[in-house]
């Protein structure tokens, strides 16, 4: 039986944490910015950890 390939697009988008748990960017935040608050902006530039229930799903994407 062949290897699993990673999902390319996946491992460019997605990190894992030392813990296991899949951190992801924010959506929103690539256009249409003059009419989002400055605090609202400056949270959407942090990562955010994705849920629980769809781990399973990105780590075979990722080969995991």
């Amino acid at each position: 039986m062949a290897k699993m390939k990673t999902h390319r697009g996946t491992k460019k988008r997605i990190k894992l944490t030392g813990t296991g748990k899949v951190m992801r960017r924010r959506a929103f935040s690539s256009h249409l910015l003059t009419k989002k608050s400055a605090n609202r902006k400056r949270k959407l530039r942090k990562s955010a950890v994705m849920d629980s229930r769809d781990t399973s799903r990105i780590c075979d994407l990722l080969g995991r």
